[in-house]
């Protein structure tokens, strides 16, 4: 027997009336998110992370409000997860005023898309170097 389609309108919230949707990053159900489970070591930290599917639902709901631009923030919050953490905090320094020549930011942008299938997030920093190159916000190439 099939699951019924998402409805963000009828569905929010989510953890209480689709929790059968959400799941951690590990496969484990939302359900099993229990304070005895974490004491007995069946739920771990790396069950405690929001899953990519989860932002995308959320993505969805954000749009289905009339908040699209929530919903593409909830989308390249998926698409990110992917990332290390480290590498994250260096793309967003990256982006800082001043801090990155056009073709680093062109360079993060291919990364976003080829390494990790984030095409909404590269198109952000691709737009983002577009706007500093056009306000003179961009990083002098070095010699």
């Amino acid at each position: 027997m099939s699951q019924p389609a998402f409805d963000p309108a009828a569905d929010y919230p989510v953890s209480v009336r689709r929790p059968d949707l959400l799941r951690t990053p590990t496969g484990k159900p939302v359900s099993d998110l229990t304070m005895r489970n974490v004491v007995s070591g069946q739920v771990r930290p790396e069950d405690l992370r929001i899953a990519p599917g989860t932002l995308r639902i959320q993505a969805e709901v954000a749009d289905a409000s009339g908040r699209p631009q929530l919903g593409q923030n909830f989308r390249r919050a998926a698409e990110l997860i992917a990332v290390s953490d480290a590498r994250v905090l260096e793309m967003y320094n990256a982006l800082r005023p001043g801090a990155s020549t056009k073709q680093q930011l062109l360079d993060i942008a291919e990364e976003l898309e080829t390494s990790y299938e984030g095409r909404a997030t590269g198109a952000l920093v691709r737009e983002a170097a577009d706007v500093y190159e056009r306000r003179g916000l961009l990083a002098e190439p070095q010699a």
